[in-house]
C-alpha cells in the first residue's frame, strides 16, 4: 500500500465496493450538494460524520483518503488566505491597501477549505472503490440523455474517465520530475511561501510534455487493440439494481435532505 497511486482503483469486497457504480455517482451528487449547501457547525458535524463512515465502510486506509488533501496542504493554505484576506471588506480587523482581514473571510476560507476537503475525499472513495471500466459505464449511463442533443456519450465518457485515471498518474509524473530535478540541485524546500511557489514553475514544461507523451502512448496502445470508437464498443450485460444498491441510496438521499432543508 506504500507505493499506491492516489485515486488508484483499490479491488475489495467491501460495502462500497459492492454497491453499483451508477448508484455511487448519483449518491456521490447529492453528497456534493450537501456538502456545498453547509454553512452550519450542526451542518459540518452531520457530513463530517457520513463521510467518515463511508470511509469506514469502504475498508480503504484513512492515509489513502486523506492522501490528496496532505500533498495540497499548499492550495490549501492559500485559498484559506485568499479568501480570509479579500472575501468581505466590511468591519476588517486589519486593512492595509487591498487586503481586509475580517471574520467573515476567516469564516469563509474555513467553509471552502472544508468543502473542498470532503469533496476531495469522497472522489477518491469513489475512484479507489470503482474499476475504471465501471467508471466509464456509469458515467455513459448518467450522461445517456445528452443523446438527444446529438451528442456521444460514450466518447464524452471514455474521456471523463481517462482523464479521471490520469490525475493520479500526473501526480506521481510530477514528484519523480521534483526528485530528478532535486538530485540535479534545485531546491523545492524553501520556509518563504513566494519562494516555494516559484520554485515549482521549472516542473510545468517537463510535466506537459509528460502529459502529452502518456496520451500519444495510450492512444497508440488503445488503435494497437482494435479501438475505433466508443459507441461501437460492445460490453457485458449489467446486473439490474439490487436492494442492497437502492438502501445506500435511499440513506445518502435522506441524510443530503435532512441537511440541506433542516440543519
Amino acid at each position: 500500500m506504500k507505493g499506491m497511486s492516489i485515486g488508484q482503483f483499490i479491488p475489495g469486497n467491501s460495502i462500497i465496493h459492492r454497491i453499483d457504480s451508477r448508484m455511487k455517482i448519483v449518491c456521490l451528487i447529492f453528497l456534493f450538494i450537501a456538502v456545498i449547501s453547509t454553512t452550519s457547525i450542526y451542518g459540518y458535524g452531520l457530513v463530517l460524520l457520513t463521510i467518515a463512515t463511508i470511509v469506514k465502510l469502504s475498508c480503504i486506509p484513512l492515509k489513502v483518503a486523506l492522501s490528496l488533501i496532505c500533498k495540497l496542504w499548499v492550495f490549501f493554505i492559500v485559498i484559506f488566505l485568499m479568501n480570509a484576506f479579500f472575501y468581505d471588506a466590511d468591519q476588517p480587523i486589519f486593512s492595509w491597501w487591498l487586503i481586509n482581514l475580517s471574520h467573515g473571510g476567516i469564516r469563509q476560507g474555513f467553509r471552502v477549505v472544508l468543502n473542498v476537503s470532503f469533496i476531495m475525499v469522497l472522489g477518491t472513495v469513489l475512484t479507489s472503490t470503482t474499476a475504471p471500466i465501471e467508471m466509464t459505464n456509469a458515467l455513459e449511463w448518467l450522461l445517456k440523455p445528452l443523446k438527444l442533443l446529438r451528442i456521444p456519450v460514450e466518447d464524452v465518457a471514455m474521456i471523463i474517465n481517462v482523464s479521471i485515471q490520469f490525475i493520479p498518474t500526473l501526480i506521481d509524473e510530477a514528484e519523480m520530475i521534483r526528485k530528478a530535478q532535486t538530485a540535479r540541485g534545485a531546491r523545492f524546500e524553501s520556509k518563504k511561501l513566494r519562494e516555494k511557489a516559484l520554485s515549482y514553475l521549472p516542473l510545468l514544461i517537463p510535466l506537459f510534455l509528460a502529459s502529452f507523451r502518456r496520451a500519444d502512448e495510450l492512444s497508440v496502445a488503445m488503435e494497437a487493440r482494435g479501438y475505433r470508437n466508443a459507441k461501437n464498443r460492445t460490453k457485458k450485460t449489467r446486473t439490474p439494481l439490487s436492494t442492497h444498491d437502492f438502501t445506500a441510496l435511499t440513506s445518502i438521499a435522506v441524510i443530503s435532505i435532512f441537511k440541506i432543508f433542516i440543519i
